[in-house]
């Protein structure tokens, strides 16, 4: 996500990466993975497209992806008991 958004001068690229990594290391690669690809995508509402999200907005983010992918598999799996 670096590569697609301007760092400020003052931010220490180190310190953002460790904060990412601690926000989202609970998470499943995939809902990571999708959501970095939605802001770089800028398909996420309320966020600056002029800077990289926080850590707190990356986490809130993939939190959201992993609720939708919980629901859909709740789905799935619904659906495959009824046939």
């Amino acid at each position: 996500m670096f590569q697609c958004f301007p760092q400020s001068v003052l931010a220490d690229p180190d310190l953002q990466v460790r904060g990412y990594l601690a926000s989202i290391k609970h998470f499943e690669a995939s809902d990571v993975l999708a959501a970095c690809q939605r802001f770089m995508q800028g398909e996420v509402a309320d966020h600056n497209r002029a800077f990289c999200p926080s850590s707190a907005q990356l986490c809130h983010q993939v939190r959201q992806e992993q609720s939708v992918r919980l629901i859909l598999a709740k789905r799935a799996a619904q659906l495959t008991v009824v046939k």
